[in-house]
């Protein structure tokens, strides 16, 4: 398993860009294997209707990007190829001229034209439609984050060609394109786009099988797109996502041969996965970020008070430990709020200290904060979904936490992702929450924006800071990769000092597969590429 490292450096910042991204042709896997079978993995019951432009969580989003195609796909490495694009060029890095590739349709027949890409991506900025992934569409000229307008940078020129103009240079902007957001849409999406996010028609390598493709809370099934001929042509006959109500539940069906591909391991397996599983077990480093988030809105977490005990309480936890006793080598402490694994990743940040294990400064600063306003013997509790395998690591953090600070910290469990992702959503929380990214795009940006930016979509705990949003918006303008990184480095900066987020460590791709399929690997942001594998 090898370590690729990629980000913006995968397309060249130059003041001038002249850039048409290759064509590649999908890998054959090896072995044929049987065309003819389902491939069953583990998956998530989405928090809402699948929506390209609504859906930013792991569960819908791995859903979405097998039934969609966009202007380009990531390889296992993270770099770009053309997949609907014809090419994708600018001469000043914020003038883009898109060309599609003719003969595409979405599955019900409809042509994929310049229009499918522009209103789509139209519907997503508007303010009135309350998209998720609305920020995505910021740098386009015209974009309001506070009442209605066109996005006047969007320009068809004709079936297949459209130009998009952007607020300022950025000559990496084809890298996020591969991202769900910017997939296409068919017109009869808009006739009513949460009936048709149900069971949406697409353009991808797979399509949902039937009107009862979706059973809620059980399963999605979806089988091969005949008419699909981009670079991700299946050699499978389909994928169903299994929805499972805990990790161990999946990882005792894989070993039983009733599931294919697990793509997360339990925490009870990791001393155990790579000796069951021999070479059909994944460690390997991918784009992903763990930690918690302590909400501005909570009792004595504001202020210089909440400043204090924010950093106290990082301090109190001794990373390295934890991911040596809990995670069994499958996890490596945080140093920033980005991935190991993207260019411009760095461990040795202004203020990173606050990220060691200190239990006097730790301490000491939380009898400063109690000289404020003492904390007394409430409880601070850490929210998480029971069935993602965090109770392990939420029991040892706050334990680490009360063993230092001398205060009663514990976890609190919601069954699953999306009840937990509500008292997020509505502002209600008593403590705490377990968070974390998986990138959408191998880029540093793509680790802050969504997650830190005043207003974005994955900003649950409201957090607001214009130094931050200043810097992240220059380093989206930048020139150079060196110049773009060094401000994205000074943004984290602002992080380490408002901590948000606790950051806490980095995870490995973790995964297994059972004998009953062959040619699984796991591509940049964990995710297994479902096309390649083959059954036996």
């Amino acid at each position: 398993m090898k370590t690729a490292r990629f980000g913006m450096g995968a397309v060249a910042l130059v003041s001038v860009v002249s850039l048409t991204l290759a064509g590649c042709a999908s890998s054959d896997g090896g072995d044929s294997g049987d065309t003819n079978k389902i491939i069953t993995t583990n998956g998530s019951e989405p928090l809402g209707p699948l929506i390209t432009v609504g859906t930013t969580e792991t569960g819908g989003g791995k859903i979405l990007t097998s039934i969609y195609a966009g202007l380009v796909s990531y390889a296992a490495d993270g770099s770009i190829q053309n997949d609907v694009a014809e090419s994708i060029e600018s001469e000043d890095g914020q003038n883009w001229t898109v060309t599609l590739k003719d003969g595409w349709t979405f599955t019900n027949g409809e042509a994929v034209t310049a229009n499918s890409f522009v209103d789509a991506w139209t519907y997503g900025a508007t303010f009135s439609n309350a998209q998720a992934s609305s920020y995505f569409f910021d740098n386009i000229e015209g974009f309001d984050y506070e009442a209605d307008s066109e996005l006047t940078g969007l320009n068809v020129v004709d079936d297949l060609t459209f130009e998009v103009a952007l607020t300022a240079p950025e000559a990496d902007w084809p890298l996020r394109l591969g991202y769900t957001a910017y997939m296409p849409l068919p017109s009869v999406a808009f006739e009513d786009l949460e009936a048709f996010g149900e069971n949406p028609i697409g353009n991808g390598p797979y399509m949902m099988d039937g009107e009862d493709a979706w059973q809620h809370d059980v399963q999605i099934d979806l089988v091969t797109n005949p008419d699909y001929e981009g670079v991700r042509k299946p050699a499978n006959a389909g994928v169903t996502f299994k929805f499972y109500t805990s990790q161990d539940a999946a990882y005792a069906d894989v070993l039983g041969g009733n599931l294919d591909v697990l793509d997360a391991v339990p925490d009870s397996a990791f001393g155990l996965f790579e000796e069951e599983f021999g070479d059909r077990a994944i460690n390997q480093p991918a784009a992903i970020f763990q930690a918690f988030n302590i909400p501005y809105y909570l009792d004595h977490f504001s202020g210089e008070e909440g400043k204090l005990r924010r950093a106290a309480i990082s301090m109190s936890i001794d990373r390295d430990e934890i991911t040596s006793v809990i995670f069994e080598g499958t996890r490596t402490p945080a140093t920033d709020f980005t991935s190991p694994v993207v260019d411009g990743y760095s461990s040795s940040l202004e203020g990173a200290d606050v990220l060691a294990y200190n239990p006097e400064e730790a301490q000491k600063l939380w009898a400063e904060a109690d000289a404020i306003s003492p904390f007394g013997d409430a409880t601070f509790d850490i929210a998480y979904n029971a069935d993602g395998g965090h109770q392990g690591w939420v029991d040892a953090v706050a334990n680490s936490i009360k063993n230092t600070l001398g205060i009663e910290a514990i976890g609190k469990s919601y069954p699953d992702f999306k009840s937990s992702l509500e008292d997020r959503v509505a502002g209600t929380l008593t403590g705490a929450t377990r968070a974390g990214w998986q990138a959408d795009y191998p880029s540093l940006y793509n680790f802050l924006a969504p997650l830190y930016q005043t207003g974005a979509g994955s900003n649950y705990e409201g957090y607001t800071s214009p130094e931050f949003d200043a810097l992240l918006k220059e380093g989206a303008q930048a020139q150079s990769v060196d110049e773009a990184t060094a401000l994205y480095q000074q943004a984290q900066e602002v992080l380490l000092e408002d901590l948000p987020s606790i950051p806490l460590w980095y995870s490995n791709a973790t995964g297994v597969y059972a004998d009953t399929v062959s040619n699984v690997e796991f591509g940049w942001d964990s995710v297994p590429l479902y096309y390649q594998i083959t059954a036996n």
